[in-house]
């Protein structure tokens, strides 16, 4: 009897042991179950949509994605109500995930026609294109989307206020016709251009005589450069594709036609760059393309707002500004001696293609 007691009381401690063994097992070495996502329903494109089309209910699907992947730019289930009503800025595929950059508000629900660019101007906008090359384009760190300053420098000349020709003007000489009976000029006359340009008459020092001074060359020019615009955004570096439905997302890089039996060459840069600006701003960079004024982009960080007031570059304002001496005269030169700059010309330039 005494050992049956005693042996139930054995198999009671072991029963105990594997069950606290089993439990702490299962806490400490057996991993959990991942809980489960959580899944949210986005609006996509049940239906194509024309660009400019109202987005109405029976246009919309949904498709459900864990909630990790949603963005806040996209239209869960909840938000339908800010989504219907709106217009599609391009054409909307079916199955596309509708984001909030693809609409607009839906006050601007009319047909749009036209490439579907045109959904990226601004109310109150315009797109107008300026020429401009390596340099100009900061050596083409400027692109799509970008947000420049514009700077324009100009050529000033004097002129005659009724011919509008630039001075000085030509010299000529009257001759009358003949003389009446009683000895008078008759008041017809011919011209006789001489070929020579309208100078001043100065008194020499030294002789205290007369002369007749007529300039050396024709006028030069005075420069003047300042910036015009400022933070203002590039819509497309170089042509538009003629197609209004290819996706403007690739950079326009012109690639010059391959001859037979010769290498391809590199691939042209563009030469023009389309702004999107006041339609005032875009009258007058018509004006300065049509008087041939130079015009170069200059880059911006795009989250600077900021505005600077800048003052024209002049001959006069590098002189004092900078603090340049005009060299004086001197009884000594430098040998070889240098008259002129030669002519700015930039290595590893992209060739255009062979006419």
């Amino acid at each position: 009897m005494r050992r049956g007691r005693t042996l139930i009381f054995v198999l009671l401690i072991i029963i105990i042991g594997l069950v606290v063994g089993f439990v702490a097992i299962r806490q400490f070495v057996v991993t959990p179950e991942p809980e489960q996502p959580l899944y949210v329903e986005v609006f996509i494109a049940g239906q194509p949509v024309s660009q400019g089309g109202k987005i109405t209910e029976d246009l919309l699907a949904t498709i459900t994605i864990p909630q990790d992947k949603v963005i806040t730019v996209m239209y869960t289930r909840e938000e339908m109500a800010g989504l219907v009503g709106k217009v599609a800025k391009y054409p909307l595929d079916q199955g596309v995930v509708i984001t909030e950059s693809m609409v607009s508000d839906g006050s601007a629900a009319v047909p749009i026609s036209g490439p579907q660019w045109a959904s990226l101007i601004p109310s109150g906008m315009t797109a107008v294109s300026i020429p401009a090359d390596r340099l100009a384009l900061a050596g083409y760190a400027v692109n799509n989307g970008a947000h420049v300053n514009i700077n324009a420098c100009f050529l000033f000349v004097d002129i005659d206020p009724a011919f509008q020709s630039a001075l000085p003007n030509q010299t000529a000489t009257l001759t009358g016709t003949g003389f009446s009976g009683e000895g008078l000029p008759v008041l017809s006359l011919g011209v006789a251009a001489s070929g020579s340009s309208q100078g001043r008459l100065e008194l020499d020092p030294s002789l205290q005589q007369p002369y007749y001074l007529i300039p050396s060359e024709t006028q030069r020019p005075r420069m003047v450069c300042q910036m015009l615009l400022q933070d203002v955004v590039v819509m497309r570096v170089g042509d538009f594709p003629l197609d209004p439905t290819t996706n403007l997302s690739a950079p326009a890089v012109a690639v010059a036609p391959a001859v037979e039996g010769e290498q391809a060459q590199a691939p042209v840069g563009p030469d023009i760059v389309t702004l999107l600006v006041s339609p005032q701003d875009s009258i007058t960079l018509s004006y300065l393309i049509m008087t041939d004024a130079e015009l170069s982009l200059t880059l911006r960080n795009p989250s600077d707002q900021a505005r600077q007031a800048t003052e024209a570059s002049t001959l006069q304002f590098l002189l004092s500004q900078y603090n340049i001496p005009v060299p004086a005269k001197l009884p000594y030169s430098l040998d070889p001696y240098t008259i002129s700059f030669g002519n700015l010309e930039l290595l590893n330039a992209p060739q255009p293609p062979a006419q």
